[in-house]
C-alpha cells in the first residue's frame, strides 16, 4: 500500500479526514500548533500544515479509490490522468518524527534581527533584504529595497538563507 495526497476543499481539512476514516481509508491530516490574535487575545489552535492537503494509504488495485473524489470535504485526489500519484513513504515517515503529542513541531528559522538574508524562491529570487522577525505561523518578515522603497514582506522561512 501507498500513500496519496488529497487535496481537500478550502477550510475543509478535517471534515474530509472524518470522513476518509469513516470510509476505512488510513488517513493522515499533519497539524501544528499555530498562534492565532483576535481582538486582543492570543490563542492556540491546531492547524493543517499543509493547508487543504492531507494524505491518504491505500492499495488502488484492490480499494475503490474513486470514492475519494466525492467524499464530503475532498476536492480530489491527486492524479496524472486516470491514476492517482504515489508519494514515497519517506516523506510521511519524516513528518511523524517530528510529532510530538498529535502535533508536528515545526522550529522557526533561526536569524539575527538585522542580519542581511538572501531571497532564494519566489518572485523576489536573488534579492537581499534585512531580516526583521518571524511571525507565528513561521513566515519571515524581510525589509527589501524595491525599486528605491523599504518594502516589508513576509516570506516562507524557507525561501531565504542567510547571505
Amino acid at each position: 500500500m501507498n500513500w496519496y495526497v488529497v487535496y481537500a476543499q478550502a477550510q475543509k481539512e478535517l471534515v474530509a479526514y472524518q470522513n476518509l476514516v469513516k470510509q476505512g481509508f488510513a488517513a493522515y491530516l499533519p497539524r501544528y500548533r499555530k498562534n492565532c490574535r483576535h481582538a486582543r487575545r492570543v490563542y492556540a489552535v491546531m492547524a493543517p500544515l499543509f493547508p487543504r492537503y492531507l494524505f491518504v494509504r491505500m492499495d488502488p488495485t484492490s480499494q475503490r479509490w474513486r470514492s475519494i473524489n466525492g467524499t464530503i470535504g475532498v476536492s480530489y485526489l491527486l492524479s496524472d490522468g486516470p491514476a492517482p500519484i504515489s508519494i514515497p513513504d519517506e516523506i510521511i515517515e519524516t513528518i511523524h518524527a517530528r510529532e510530538q503529542d498529535g502535533m508536528v513541531q515545526v522550529m522557526p528559522p533561526a536569524f539575527i534581527k538585522g542580519q542581511k538574508l538572501a531571497v532564494t524562491d519566489g518572485p523576489f529570487t536573488d534579492l537581499q533584504g534585512i531580516f526583521e522577525c518571524v511571525e507565528d505561523d513561521h513566515r519571515v518578515i524581510l525589509l527589501l529595497d524595491f525599486m528605491g522603497r523599504i518594502v516589508r514582506t513576509r516570506l516562507p522561512g524557507h525561501a531565504v538563507t542567510a547571505a
